[in-house]
This record gives structure tokens, C-alpha cells and sequence, in this order.
């Protein structure tokens, strides 16, 4: 669909199905990374000089384009690292107490299930789950939710099963709890309009929508956000200091303390812009499309294939019987496809589903179904070779 965009593609000559783990970059996002670092590199908030204003200029001008992108305001944005400082952000600042209920899912990714487990550990507070069902899909029900509940942590979208959990069931539900929601994989893939799911909370990374790596964007209303304590202190989050007193800064610039990753912020703006010229609505039909091509594929060749095929969105977890994921991963790597073998950073999930590991394969917009012909082709051949060779685990 889009592949000429993409360099490494065309260079390479490559089948990528590995967009869950990180995207390709787009010739627009590339452009002007190097643009940054050729004819204004310098940084931001600081320099009265003409190059130090440009780049804060466009620093800025990403914030509103992201803001944009969700339904936000430009001060509800805080750049951060990626999703997961975007969740440990959310961990350390918010004020929980001894006896609190935190509530998340057995399908988390581990950087929204670590930071509230050790969280709970440090504060005695109760970490809770919302069941997975045999579908893979959850099994949210409001008694889950109690007046001692003050955090519900969820994934908006499964990295494992590609399962779109239903947000606004949760905070329709949610008593007094803020919601806080990980969309590293909605995002990217979906229209996500935080006014529309009356979420609290929302992290998500800059490269898996064809951003740059080192990026990452959490947004909170703006009346949490200017009652929660910085996550880091240092320079450009402050307003005054003395050698008694720190004046913080305002929203959001108080929660990015040193100096930020501008040319990542830029990328991400130019990747939101490449979205929008092709429509994210485009993109989530063509993304889920794929994924049921995919599986009625797979499922003809008679594998394992995880959740519920009604529910998903352009990701695809199989097994094939009798071989682990790594080594199906490497077999089809000598082939010039890239899937994701093993745990997928959901080990707690994997466990649930009774496998040591999964094969992932996961879309986006440079990938057609001549790509999924090419995988179900090979994966054909590697069957042949476990029944011929009576290939066990």
C-alpha cells in the first residue's frame, strides 16, 4: 500500500511484520530528523538566538500536533521517553495509600504490570486483575471496581492477542478510580479521542506510529496533571530557585525536567502528520483486514491461533506444534521475513494461554496480503519438516 515510503523496505527487500515491536520510519519523518540536526540543531527554551527559537518553535508545534491527534490540549501533553516512563511517571507521582486497590489486566504488557506490582509492594497496596477469557478477551465486571479503588490500568489494545478492550464499559464503571490507559498499540493503529473514552490518563510511543525512537507522549487532564508532584527535577522545570525554595514550572513543562528530546518530538509530529494525510480511519481498516486474512490463513494450515478472531486489531499470535517461536522466528528470517517469537513482554499472559511463547506477526500500512501469502508459504514448508523429521518439543 505504502512501502515506497519507507527506505529501509525497499533497501533491504525485507517481509516486516513486526510492527507491535516498533514501526518503520516514513522518508517524511526522516527528512526532518536530518533537517533538525543539518540547520537548527540546538535547544530549547533557553536561547534568545534565531536557531534556538526555531527549535522551539517546532519542539512546540509537535505538542499541539500530538494534542490534535487525540483531543487534547497542547498542556495536557508531556513528552517522555515512551510508554513505558509515560506509566512509571504515573506510578511515582500519583498519591496512593496503604490499603488502596490498584486493578489491571492478565493481558498487560510489562510496563503497565512491573511498575504498579513493585508500587504495590513498596506501599502495601492491593494489585487486582481483570480476567482473560478462552476468546482472550476480558471479562470486566463492575464488582471488580470498589470504593478502595483508586487506579484501573489497562490496555487499550493487546500487544499478544490484538484484543480492543472496551475503555468506556471501564470508565463507565470506574467510582472514584482514575482510568489510566496504555495505547502503545491503539494508537498508532486506531482513532483514539480521549474526550470520547473519558479516560484520566494515556501513554503511548512515538515509535510504533512511525516516529522516532526515544520519544513518547502521556497525556492527563489538566487538573490531575497540575496536582501531581514532578516524576524528575532539574533545569527547564522550573520557574524560581533559591538555595531554600524551587518554584515549579507550569503544566506540562514541569514534568520534563533537562533537556528534552526535541528532534524526537519533531519526528513524531512529521509521523502524525504522514498519518493524518492517509487517514487513521484508512489505516484501521486496512491493518484489521489484514489480521482476518492472516488468521483464516493460518487457521487453513491447521496451527494455534490466540483470541478472538471477531476482535482484533493487526495482531496475529500462532504456534506451530511441535516447535518453539524462536526457532520458527529464525526460520523465517533466512527468508527475509521478521516476525516476533517468544513472550512478547506479557510473561504473566503466556502463562494464562499455558505456552512458554507465541509467534506474533502484526500489520501496518507497507504491508499487503502477498506478504501474508509469502509467511503461510514458508510456514508450510517448516510443518513439512516437522512431520518429516518427527520434530518434538
Amino acid at each position: 500500500m505504502k512501502k515506497d515510503d519507507f527506505p529501509l523496505l525497499k533497501n533491504r527487500n525485507l517481509i516486516y511484520l513486526d510492527s507491535a515491536a516498533t514501526s518503520q520510519k516514513p522518508k517524511i519523518v526522516i527528512n526532518a530528523i536530518n533537517d533538525y540536526y543539518n540547520n537548527y540543531n540546538s535547544n530549547v527554551h533557553r536561547g534568545v538566538y534565531s536557531i534556538s527559537e526555531e527549535a522551539t518553535l517546532e519542539y512546540e508545534k509537535a505538542r499541539e500536533k500530538v494534542a490534535e491527534f487525540v483531543n487534547a490540549l497542547p498542556s495536557e501533553i508531556i513528552f517522555t521517553k515512551g510508554t513505558t516512563e509515560s506509566l512509571n511517571l504515573l506510578a511515582y507521582s500519583l498519591d496512593l495509600e496503604e490499603g488502596d486497590e490498584i486493578l489491571i489486566s492478565e493481558m498487560e504488557h510489562h510496563s503497565n504490570l512491573v511498575p504498579w506490582q513493585q508500587l504495590a509492594k513498596k506501599k502495601k497496596l492491593k494489585l487486582k486483575y481483570i480476567p482473560v477469557n478462552e476468546d482472550g478477551d476480558l471479562e470486566f465486571k463492575p464488582k471488580l471496581v470498589t470504593d478502595k479503588t483508586k487506579v484501573i490500568s489497562v490496555t487499550h489494545v493487546s500487544n499478544v492477542l490484538g484484543t480492543v478492550n472496551d475503555i468506556k464499559n471501564i470508565v463507565k464503571n470506574k467510582k472514584k478510580a482514575l482510568v489510566i490507559i496504555d495505547g502503545a498499540q491503539s494508537v498508532p493503529h486506531m482513532k483514539v479521542d480521549v474526550k470520547e473514552l473519558g479516560v484520566d490518563f494515556l501513554a503511548f510511543s512515538a515509535h510504533k506510529m512511525f516516529g522516532p525512537m526515544g520519544i513518547g507522549v502521556l497525556y492527563g487532564k489538566l487538573e490531575l496533571l497540575e496536582k501531581l508532584d514532578p516524576f524528575l527535577y532539574g533545569g527547564d522545570m522550573i520557574k524560581q530557585v533559591s538555595f531554600e525554595e524551587t518554584i515549579f514550572n507550569d503544566v506540562p513543562w514541569k514534568f520534563e525536567a533537562g533537556t528534552p528530546n526535541v528532534v524526537g518530538a519533531i519526528g513524531l509530529g512529521k509521523a502524525i502528520e504522514y498519518i493524518n494525510e492517509i487517514g487513521i480511519e484508512n489505516i484501521e481498516k486496512h491493518n484489521m483486514e489484514l489480521g482476518k486474512y492472516a488468521i483464516k490463513k493460518l487457521k487453513e494450515l491447521g496451527v494455534k491461533v490466540y483470541g478472538n478472531p471477531k476482535n482484533k486489531l493487526g495482531v496475529v499470535s500462532f504456534n506451530l506444534n511441535g516447535m518453539h517461536p524462536h526457532d520458527v522466528s529464525s526460520l523465517l528470517d533466512q527468508e527475509n521475513i521478521c516476525i516476533r517469537g517468544g513472550h512478547s513482554c506479557a510473561m504473566p499472559l503466556m502463562k494464562k494461554l499455558n505456552v512458554n511463547g507465541v509467534c506474533r506477526v502484526s500489520f501496518h500500512i507497507y504491508n499487503e496480503k502477498e506478504d501474508v501469502d509469502r509467511l503461510v508459504n514458508v510456514l508450510k514448508k517448516v510443518l513439512i519438516l516437522v512431520e518429516k523429521n518427527g520434530i518434538t518439543v
